[in-house]
């Protein structure tokens, strides 16, 4: 799930997956570099990052497995035949 941030500028990132251990965000606003996630009171994963009006391509990697934000829709397809999940920042 993508939500504004608390600061202007920054998008709130978070992921609620059952059993995961290690949960990361990679998108073409960090080279796809793998930004960890950090852990909730809920068991949820959520990381903020600052990001300029635009839209990006991302992906959470749950235990070492690539997989599309299941709470957001709007998708684009990637260079490898599988889709990014899309955020839209207004």
């Amino acid at each position: 799930m993508m939500t504004k941030g608390q600061k202007k500028g920054s998008v709130r990132f978070s992921l609620k997956q059952d059993g995961a251990k290690k949960v990361q965000l990679a998108g073409d606003f960090s080279d796809w570099k793998q930004l960890p996630m950090r852990k909730q009171k809920d068991g949820s994963f959520a990381i903020n990052v600052e990001l300029r009006l635009g839209s990006y391509e991302y992906k959470f990697v749950v235990d070492g497995q690539w997989m599309v934000d299941p709470d957001n829709g709007a998708w684009a397809l990637n260079p490898f035949g599988t889709m990014n999940s899309l955020a839209v920042c207004e």
